[in-house]
């Protein structure tokens, strides 16, 4: 019998054992898909000689820095738009509108208004982690059953305590959720930002190399993003864990 935390390797092992096979008996041509094992090489190439982690300072803080910005607005509006019904009718309508609209397509608009410098990209990176937080966060504090606020009246709660108490607990699990996604938003776009006008960053990394046909970079580059994205994600998910102990219907 197999113990239960080695089922998960066991496609991702059989894959690349045949994806090895293949590129050692020539099946696969290299510059089109390189071994596991030249990819690793190149990886160790390029930590060795210190470019690896130039280019992944440089992302790790256009990320984060987007993230936290879009966020911490997301979470802002969305306890204001979910707690006030005028607030709800003035700019939900907008919000919504403009959630719809594909990020990619307000680049040409970034770059003419922001030019293509690290603002721009923060900014691109913000607005995506915001709409995740912000929808996320609205629907958890609309969703607060009714009973409880019946139970909080009972026990004289006064504004600052009904919201620490009651609605921001109730809500968490949409606002992590919200997180989660977010999250997963600033790394895609931290991709298109960095292939945009910039001389660092694993996106530009990975741009860089295609135009030299340097496919075992391209692949270093994507399964970098791949493991801070699952990283951060676990992050979140060991939040989740132990922020909603408390509930016992929480299977996290």
């Amino acid at each position: 019998m197999i113990p239960d935390p080695l089922h998960a390797w066991i496609l991702p092992t059989l894959l690349l054992i045949f994806w090895q096979a293949a590129g050692s008996l020539h099946l696969i041509a290299p510059n089109l898909l390189p071994t596991p094992i030249a990819i690793v090489e190149q990886f160790i190439k390029l930590l060795v000689s210190g470019t690896l982690w130039g280019h992944f300072e440089s992302s790790m803080i256009r990320a984060l820095s987007g993230f936290v910005l879009g966020g911490l607005t997301g979470l802002f509006l969305g306890l204001f738009t979910g707690l006030g019904k005028i607030a709800e009718r003035t700019l939900d309508p907008t919000l919504q509108m403009l959630r719809t609209i594909p990020l990619l397509s307000l680049i040409p608009l970034f770059i003419l208004w922001f030019g293509i410098g690290e603002f721009s990209k923060i900014l691109m990176i913000a607005l995506g982690a915001f709409f995740p937080v912000y929808v996320n966060t609205f629907l958890g504090i609309r969703s607060v059953d009714v009973k409880l606020y019946e139970v909080s009246s009972i026990f004289q709660f006064t504004k600052l305590q009904l919201l620490l108490r009651l609605i921001l607990p109730a809500a968490l699990p949409n606002i992590l959720l919200g997180i989660r996604l977010a999250l997963g938003v600033s790394w895609l776009v931290l991709v298109v930002a960095e292939m945009m006008g910039t001389s660092s960053g694993i996106g530009y990394m990975i741009q860089d190399a295609r135009a030299y046909s340097q496919t075992d970079i391209v692949f270093v580059g994507i399964i970098i993003f791949a493991v801070i994205g699952k990283l951060s994600d676990s992050i979140v998910r060991i939040m989740e864990s132990r922020m909603l102990r408390w509930r016992e219907t929480y299977k996290g």
